[in-house]
């Protein structure tokens, strides 16, 4: 790999792309949070608009001009708008469309002309610098299919609806040109009149406050329009506009386009000014807590472009390399597919000391931050490229347990709705999940770490939670788990071995804190619960969902930390004995939940598959979720929760919680 770093872009494109995923539900365009998040939810750029996650309308369209005529590449064709000059207007051939970790990649046929266009939302965990720059970049590399040389012009028209929740709010645009770090850039700014910066909560919410960001190196022309939609013509803007739906137009123009491919990129950008509220302060997005300005961050993305787009390459090869290594090639592809998902539901700020806060957004569901049970199936994916994030995803249900604001013996269920994090609003409690959930992921932050600091920092808490799971985990009462859509269960089986996974982990921390007595008691503890558990859950030849209903069954998906952490508190013949349940339970799109219903969630699937030692019964197990991935007839950005009769969406979509996918890859480095 030492000699690629020589090669041109747009060849490493072409070296790594051939394999990665082909087909996904929707593909993921600007992705970086929960409101600065567009994609396609159509396999051909041409068959319709580009969207926010919630479905609505966010439209980037595209045409290259060769010689005069017209190809669209992106938009669909029943909203052009015709103008003068554009008469001979055709569609461009989609090839292909490839999708890696932080790239989608669309190759097109424009008459003698190929298109690769290329979205890049670098969200590298290893890179913090990177990863809290709220910047993507979209890249048009040209060459001629007929050995003739060729005047051409990529346009991009991105809508001002990007920076607003319905498209009747009016918007303010503005044309400059910025200075900084040594790059000139040619950039168009767009924002709502009415700036109304969080006062808005809930899930289906667009952004209406702050600022978007298109900007391009000097030689691009960029202008205002009327409508995304128009057909390009040469016709001068003017340097400012209010309106509704406007579009920001970049004109990229390439001379003598040959057989060597030509490469040229726009920025999007979003500078929301205040990003959440936090028990009642405002707080920056983090790179404006740093002390960067939108404009320097604009310049240095422009300046780092072809150094970005190269880790970029890297990082998505690696990644997929070590996910086919882990579980196979289909397993590999889903965990690409879940990547700039699961991250860009998040949001990262510092709360007012400075402690890191990674807060996500329960999308499509009822829009609660820092949901518990959301960062819990997320947490596979941080625990693997960067502990500390996971970290923020814990520090602010610590604080607000620690700072007396919640005062229940258990762990809360959220911090608010989001952009509002000032104090639970969903409205009944999960005592044995969230509790549970908190102290595993602690545990887990120590594995990655090599050290209980984390925990020491928050013991009084942990030890608090950990009380109560003695109590009340073991034989949950009535009350909900993360499976709340279920519907509330008593004597949960998977939930109580939540509580003595918990507990065992409680001991495992102990123990390198050096708190030996407490350890002992706690493992000496969880050991009993499990002799328990099996005598109860037991029902033949697997373990009940409840221990006061036989002839029933469930996915013990909370076993997958017994096995992962090494605790050995269960023995193998139980994961043994559900595997070989599982997998005669199977439909065409997946395991079931549990024998209530034959909906299931993908996440705990694959955590699930996780517990068989055979390769082969964790891709039986896995494989049908990679039908789903790529044959589900519901168009929207990845659902968690689907039907494995006919593969449609049940609820949720574009959630973080697939992050849980790269379990078998933790298990695998651990």
């Amino acid at each position: 790999m030492k000699n690629t770093i020589l090669l041109p872009l747009f060849l490493l494109f072409s070296l790594v792309i051939s394999a990665q995923l082909k087909k996904a539900p929707a593909y993921p365009l600007i992705t970086h949070d929960p409101y600065f998040s567009i994609w396609s939810f159509t396999d051909d750029l041409t068959a319709g608009a580009s969207r926010h996650w919630t479905g609505a309308e966010q439209s980037i369209t595209g045409w290259v001009q060769v010689d005069g005529a017209s190809y669209r590449f992106m938009g669909p064709a029943d909203k052009e708008k015709k103008t003068s000059g554009a008469n001979n207007l055709a569609v461009a051939n989609q090839q292909e469309v490839t999708v890696t970790a932080t790239r989608t990649i669309y190759r097109f046929t424009c008459g003698p002309v190929n298109l690769q266009l290329q979205f890049t939302s670098p969200l590298l965990l290893n890179n913090w610098t990177v990863l809290t720059r709220p910047v993507s970049y979209i890249t048009a590399i040209l060459t001629s299919n007929d050995g003739k040389t060729h005047e051409v012009r990529v346009t991009l028209n991105i809508s001002t609806n990007v920076c607003i929740n319905k498209p009747e709010q009016e918007v303010a645009v503005q044309k400059y040109v910025a200075s900084a770090g040594g790059q000139v850039l040619n950039v168009l700014k767009a924002g709502s009149v009415e700036q109304p910066v969080l006062k808005k909560k809930g899930d289906d919410l667009r952004i209406d406050w702050g600022y978007l960001y298109v900007a391009a190196p000097k030689d691009a022309v960029q202008q205002i329009a009327g409508n995304v939609n128009d057909v390009p013509v040469a016709v001068q803007g003017p340097d400012s506009l209010t309106g509704k739906s406007l579009a920001l137009r970049t004109d990229l123009p390439f001379t003598k386009v040959n057989a060597t491919p030509q490469e040229k990129f726009i920025m999007l950008g979003y500078d929301d000014l205040y990003s959440i509220q936090y028990f009642n302060q405002n707080l920056p997005p983090v790179w404006k807590a740093e002390g960067r300005t939108i404009e320097k961050e604009l310049a240095q993305a422009a300046g780092d472009y072809k150094k970005v787009v190269k880790q970029c390459i890297d990082f998505d090869q690696q990644l997929y390399n070590d996910t086919k290594k882990a579980g196979g090639e289909k397993y590999a592809q889903l965990c690409v597919a879940a990547y700039r998902q699961c991250i860009a539901a998040h949001k990262i700020v510092k709360d007012p000391q400075g402690e890191l806060l990674f807060l996500s957004k329960e999308n499509y569901s009822n829009g609660s931050v820092n949901t518990v049970d959301v960062t819990y199936p997320s947490a596979p994916l941080f625990l693997l490229y960067n502990p500390a994030l996971l970290k923020g995803m814990l520090n602010g249900i610590f604080y607000y347990t620690e700072s007396g604001r919640f005062t229940k013996p258990f762990a809360a269920h959220d911090l608010g709705t989001y952009p509002l994090a000032n104090g639970q609003t969903y409205g009944e409690d999960m005592p044995v999940e969230e509790s549970g959930n908190m102290i595993i992921l602690t545990a887990a932050i120590a594995k990655a770490e090599g050290n209980a600091d984390y925990a020491k920092k928050h013991w009084k808490a942990l030890s608090t939670w950990a009380q109560y799971l003695s109590r009340e985990g073991f034989d949950p009462a009535n009350q909900l788990c993360t499976d709340d859509f279920a519907g509330h269960l008593a004597r949960n089986a998977n939930l109580s071995v939540k509580a003595i996974v918990g507990i065992g982990c409680y001991a495992m921390l102990a123990d390198k804190l050096q708190e030996k007595d407490t350890a002992a008691r706690y493992r000496a503890m969880a050991r009993d619960m499990v002799k328990k558990w099996m005598e109860l859950a037991n029902d033949g030849d697997h373990y009940a969902l409840t221990f006061s209903d036989k002839n029933t069954w469930s996915q013990k998906y909370n076993l997958a930390w017994d096995k992962i952490l090494g605790l050995q508190l269960f023995p193998p013949e139980v994961y043994e004995k559900e595997i070989r349940y599982y997998l005669t339970r199977q439909n065409t799109y997946g395991l079931p939940l549990d024998s209530r219903k034959t909906y299931t969630k993908s996440d705990w699937i694959l955590w699930t598959a996780t517990l068989a030692n055979k390769p082969a019964d964790f891709a039986a197990l896995i494989n049908p979720v990679y039908t789903y991935l790529t044959a589900t007839p519901t168009r929207v950005p990845l659902s968690d929760w689907h039907e494995t009769t006919d593969g449609k969406q049940v609820g949720f979509q574009a959630r973080s919680v697939v992050g849980g996918y790269f379990m078998k890859m933790l298990e695998g480095k651990w």
